[in-house]
């Protein structure tokens, strides 16, 4: 099996994984009892974490247990931490961790985001798949999924699926072809 490095988020319809001071609160737009869109059977396909120091901050304050136990999470950021359990603290040059672990047997990749570090997988087109999440609200203002001024990358459909809370969750793959130009 060829490891894949996989983009998995929430968005709001307007493009924004958060809104104004972090807020995630639009996602209470779709929590429903015994309902997690799939998640569950996503991270039992994927061994390999990758998170920006922002978004594990945030985590880290939010849940109460890290739910990525058992899996090696590579935390992306600029200043040096020592590792913990299961988390490296890593500064060096993302597209070379990303070309490595591909290299690596395994599991697929998990991105669990932030923006800043989807952007920068995006630059060097290093998104295998996209799994995004589109949820029912327009915030309007905040942390943008996406970028400008990054280049344009072809995507095919693999599949869609909307839920009754209004959630629509959509899933692409890179072009390889594309890729290779």
């Amino acid at each position: 099996m060829e490891r894949k490095l996989i983009l998995y988020i929430a968005t709001s319809l307007d493009g924004y994984i958060a809104g104004e001071n972090d807020n995630l609160d639009f996602l209470n737009a779709v929590t429903k009892k015994g309902e997690d869109y799939g998640y569950s059977s996503f991270l039992e396909a994927v061994d390999t974490v990758i998170t920006g120091r922002k978004t594990f901050d945030w985590v880290r304050r939010n849940v109460p247990e890290f739910y990525h136990k058992g899996k090696k999470n590579y935390v992306i950021t600029r200043s040096k931490r020592q590792p913990t359990e299961n988390i490296i603290f890593y500064n060096g040059s993302l597209k070379e961790l990303v070309n490595n672990l591909k290299q690596e047997k395994g599991k697929h990749i998990f991105c669990e985001g932030g923006a800043e570090i989807v952007n920068e997988l995006l630059k060097d087109n290093l998104i295998d798949e996209f799994i995004i999440s589109v949820i029912p609200v327009l915030l309007g203002s905040g942390i943008r999924l996406f970028e400008d001024k990054r280049p344009e990358q072809k995507l095919q459909l693999i599949s869609v699926k909307s839920f009754e809370t209004g959630l629509v969750q959509i899933h692409y793959k890179s072009c390889f072809d594309e890729r290779k130009q």
